[in-house]
Parts: C-alpha cells; sequence; structure tokens
C-alpha cells in the first residue's frame, strides 16, 4: 500500500507517511549511538572544543542538504549523519560542566544549562514549524542552517581556543593569607578553571 503523504507540508516531493518519519528519526538514532560508542575514542585524542565544534558542523550540512534529498534512503542517510554531529556536540556538555565548577555548584550550573538549551529550542522549534508550513523544504532546511551557522559563530567566538584544563594564574585582589591562595601556597596558583566568587571570568594568566 502507498504511504499517505504527511498532511500540511508545502514540499511533497518526497511523497512520505508516517512510517518513514519513523525510519527516518531511527537513522538519526542511530547515528547518535554509533557517536556515543566511538566518542570516548575520539576524546582520548582531540580536545571537547574541535569535536563539539565539528559535530556541530556535521549538523549543520545534514541540515542544510535536507532540501535535496531524492528519497527515503538519502534522507536517513542525512538524518544519520545529522544524529551523529548532535551526539558529538551534546555528548560532552557533561564533561565541561563537571571541570567548570565546584561539586557543590554543579546542580546550579547544571541547571543553567539545562535552561538555556530549552530557551534556544523555545525558539526555534516554532521556527522550524512555521518554517515548514510556509516554505517549501529546501528554503526551510536552509533557514534553519543559518540559524544554527550563526550559533556556531557565536559559540566560536565566546569559546576561546585556548582553553586547558589548569591555568596558571593569579589573584591580585585577594590578600596574601587568604584561603583561596593558602590553598596553593607550595606551587604556582594552578588548577582547574571553575566557576565560582573567585573565579567568575577567564582568569589573568601568569607565565
Amino acid at each position: 500500500m502507498e504511504a499517505e503523504p504527511i498532511k500540511g507540508l508545502r514540499d511533497s516531493r518526497l511523497a512520505l507517511g508516517e512510517p518513514q518519519v519513523a525510519l527516518t528519526f531511527a537513522a538519526f538514532g542511530g547515528g547518535s549511538m554509533l557517536a556515543a560508542f566511538l566518542l570516548p575514542r575520539i576524546l582520548e585524542r582531540f580536545a571537547d572544543r574541535p569535536v563539539m565544534l565539528a559535530g556541530a558542523g556535521l549538523m549543520l550540512a545534514g541540515v542544510a542538504a535536507t532540501g535535496l534529498a531524492g528519497g527515503l534512503p538519502a534522507l536517513m542517510a542525512l538524518w544519520a549523519i545529522i544524529g551523529f554531529g548532535f551526539a558529538l556536540t551534546q555528548t560532552p556538555i557533561g564533561r565541561i560542566l563537571n571541570r567548570s565548577a565546584r561539586p557543590e555548584d554543579r546542580p546550579a550550573v547544571f541547571a543553567a544549562q539545562f535552561a538555556l538549551s530549552h530557551a534556544a529550542w523555545l525558539v526555534t522549534y516554532p521556527l522550524a514549524g512555521w518554517a515548514g508550513a510556509s516554505m517549501d523544504l529546501p528554503a526551510a532546511a536552509l533557514l534553519l542552517a543559518a540559524v544554527g551557522a550563526l550559533a556556531l559563530v557565536a559559540v566560536m567566538r565566546l569559546w576561546p581556543a585556548f582553553d586547558p584544563e589548569k591555568v596558571a594564574h593569579d589573584h591580585l585582589d585577594l590578600p596574601a593569607d587568604h584561603p583561596v591562595l593558602a590553598e596553593h601556597a607550595d606551587e604556582a596558583h594552578q588548577h582547574a578553571v571553575v566557576i565560582d566568587a573567585f573565579h567568575r571570568q577567564w582568569p589573568r594568566r601568569v607565565a
């Protein structure tokens, strides 16, 4: 029996129905699972930042090319690529948040990240729905890819390429007997950069 096209799509070139949508999501999940299996080895060789930026680039390329898919196999391949990139981008977030905050502050940091990501979805989900209903598929895909590209550029500017786990730095605003300095009295003041009352921004490095 021929699949019934999904109602509400202006661009019905693919003429795919609900079962094919499920298969496309399955391809996305398969790509995500493959990335999750490979990530431990990948992160042993590469830092979080280039891995996550590469994943975001894969997602953008897959979304931009969605409008060019000529049938279900091509669409599934693209969504597998998007899922792979999604996992590369999302999975290391926990590692970054864990090393960026002290244990007592991590619940608040994770909650802030959760709220920020969902605020972005609050904007992009309605945008995707409007674009899908108002434009043809290639135009909607390019619009969403453009929004993602702007976000990727912002991340590249806000997240410094020099991002070591430990940074030698000073606290010129603290007295010499302050507990924060006393904790490292026997060595240079160097530790994993954390977000707390004494490290509200990127620390001033010392040689």
